[in-house]
């Protein structure tokens, strides 16, 4: 079809006492009002089509009916420009297929929903595909979650609909069922309605002074030093990622001020900026840790847009997508999804059970997805390179670890971190930066997530070992945390500098390292407290046999224009316990595998297997 033609639906049931007389002389009028006004009222439900000059713009309709089914008064109608003769703004195509659309509806809702959606159905004469589609929508709504998560499936599941049934689940779905069908591998985006309409603006106002006016107007009790550091200079500069921060904390504010439209705002105003546009979904994913405000993000037209962005071939972009989304889903996903923690697999809903946790820690200035790319490729002329990279991922853990342990949970962490302190960006910044801090934030933040319910298996790269070292230190101190302790299986480590490394130590004209960080200098080789460190966790993990792997680097890594250097020799990646590989290759590509059937993925994997082999083959 070339319009989308929604109806709403009421389940007001006309009553079985009425006399067959009766019923032909409504029939009659109703017929009539149908070709006049294009209202059509029979069967017990109410449908309403409308003709309108400017069919790019939505209707809204408000009747009693509509509000008391909760329904979305939204009927969008688009169309693309019309060549054909028009009268009154709509050509006789256009007015036909709208007809034929609703009678098409209102002949076979008036012989479903006259009775109970159950086996009776098959014994209708009408299309199979509208039984179906109304039997699966009333299974959606259903009490037993089981049934529900099935209706869903089989909703997604059908490719042979025509235009207008999309549009019709769209229009008659209720937010649980939408959040599903979102979370559903390769689902028709005509599942979902568009955005609805957003007020026209003041343009005396920028949407930047709107974002900074909606920070000024949030309270400043219950939020960090940090927090109200940045914020104030979010209200002098404009920062998307600074305006993340503030969500946790004042979820139901920033909703209740119009954040969710202001968003929407930037979103689609930004659209050119891919950073800006995942600055917004990250936003949406924390406030989606407040189930109170679930519903307002799913009538602001949210779930079409990340439904959409399931599909980016940009990792970063669908990760951001899949998060607020399992955040959304509360009718499958009991974890939450801090700020910080990504889910690689599964981030579709799947029937499979996840039987273990991988879980990534990148290092210094290494981040959630591309810490964990495949190694580059140099430009070379010729057939074979150009096939691998074809084949390029930008997250091994996301394409080829998924693919091959499909019932392995696969997270990745992230966590700010700097090399120098030349642009530090809070007074009690240096506090955040060390590794004690760290270990209890992301700690609160992986237990939210479920980790430690399941076996674990930690990949870390750099400094991001020691933090996985301090966090199992720190957890096996908190009551609350001896099942991570209990479920860590193994731990793979890529030059994780035990013994510290000797970046700390360079003083050359490098602007970044002329302030070391805090983070470096934590780092320092010989470190008093990296030894302390080491120590202790030696003592736990030969008294809990974790399996232990480690890689070390052999070659130099460039540091700055005019300085390379081993960052983490051999020595200090040497944990003293476990196996240790040597791999040529420097400190930034150790954790990022040539290709798939590269040595130094194919260990890894094995090691993964061998950790969890006792639990994943069960």
């Amino acid at each position: 079809m070339s319009v989308s033609a929604y109806c709403m639906i009421c389940s007001r049931k006309m009553s079985t006492s009425t006399p067959r007389v009766k019923r032909l002389w409504l029939w009659k009028d109703i017929w009539k009002m149908m070709k006049l006004s294009g209202a059509v009222i029979l069967g017990g439900c109410v449908f309403i089509t409308y003709e309108v000059v400017a069919l790019n713009k939505a209707v809204t309709v408000d009747t009693q009916a509509v509000l008391q089914e909760k329904l979305k008064s939204y009927i969008y109608l688009n169309a693309a420009p019309f060549k054909e003769q028009e009268t009154f703004g709509i050509t006789y195509k256009v007015r036909k297929e709208l007809h034929r659309a609703a009678r098409r509806l209102l002949e076979t809702s008036t012989k479903i929903l006259q009775r109970p959606l159950d086996e009776q159905l098959s014994k209708l004469d009408v299309d199979p595909h509208e039984c179906s589609l109304w039997l699966l929508l009333k299974r959606t709504r259903s009490a037993d979650r089981d049934e529900r998560l099935q209706a869903v499936q089989q909703l997604a599941e059908n490719s042979h609909w025509h235009d207008y049934q999309y549009r019709t689940v769209a229009q008659a779905s209720d937010h649980r069922t939408a959040i599903g069908l979102a979370r559903t591998k390769d689902v028709d985006l005509r599942f979902f309605l568009p955005p609805p309409l957003l007020p026209a603006v003041d343009d005396s106002y920028s949407i930047e002074d709107k974002l900074r006016q909606l920070l000024a107007s949030l309270p400043q009790s219950e939020v960090d030093q940090c927090v109200q550091y940045l914020t104030s200079l979010a209200l002098r500069e404009s920062s998307q990622s600074l305006a993340a921060q503030r969500v946790p904390s004042h979820c139901e504010k920033i909703v209740a001020n119009g954040g969710l439209q202001l968003l929407q705002r930037v979103y689609q105003f930004r659209r050119n900026s891919q950073k800006i546009q995942r600055n917004i979904v990250r936003i949406i994913g924390n406030l989606a840790l407040c189930t109170n405000v679930h519903s307002d993000i799913v009538q602001s037209g949210w779930i079409s847009v990340l439904a959409e962005l399931m599909k980016s071939s940009h990792i970063m972009q669908s990760s951001h997508a899949a998060r607020a989304l399992a955040n959304l889903d509360r009718d499958v996903v009991q974890e939450k999804y801090k700020d910080g923690v990504y889910i690689l697999h599964p981030q579709c809903r799947t029937g499979q059970a996840m039987k273990a946790d991988v879980l990534f820690i990148h290092g210094l200035l290494g981040a959630a997805f591309k810490t964990w790319r495949q190694q580059d490729y140099v430009p070379v002329r010729d057939v074979a390179a150009e096939s691998l990279k074809d084949d390029y991922t930008e997250c091994w853990p996301k394409t080829w670890l998924a693919a091959d342990c499909p019932n392995l949970r696969v997270l990745s962490v992230e966590y700010d971190s700097h090399l120098s302190d030349w642009r530090a960006t809070c007074p009690a910044e240096k506090e955040r930066k060390s590794l004690a801090y760290r270990s209890l934030e992301l700690l609160r933040k992986l237990k939210a997530a479920g980790v430690g319910d399941r076996p674990i298996v930690w990949v870390a790269h750099s400094m991001g070992g020691l933090l996985v070292k301090q966090m199992l230190l720190d957890a096996l101190k908190d009551p609350d945390m001896q099942s991570l302790i209990k479920n860590t299986q193994g731990i793979m480590f890529y030059s994780v500098p035990h013994h510290g490394t000797s970046i700390a130590e360079y003083s050359v004209t490098v602007k970044y390292l002329l302030f070391p960080s805090v983070e470096v200098k934590e780092l320092s080789k010989d470190s008093p407290a990296l030894n302390e460190l080491n120590e202790r966790f030696l003592c736990m993990a030969k008294e809990r046999k974790f399996k232990i792997l480690s890689f070390a680097e052999t070659l130099p890594t460039s540091i700055g224009p005019m300085v390379k250097m081993h960052v983490v020799p051999v020595q200090s990646a040497d944990l003293g316990i476990g196996d240790l590989i040597q791999v040529d290759v420097d400190h930034l590509n150790i954790c990022k595998p040539q290709k798939k059937d590269s040595f130094l993925y194919k260990r890894s994997l094995q090691f993964i297997r061998d950790a969890l082999e006792s639990h994943i083959n069960n």
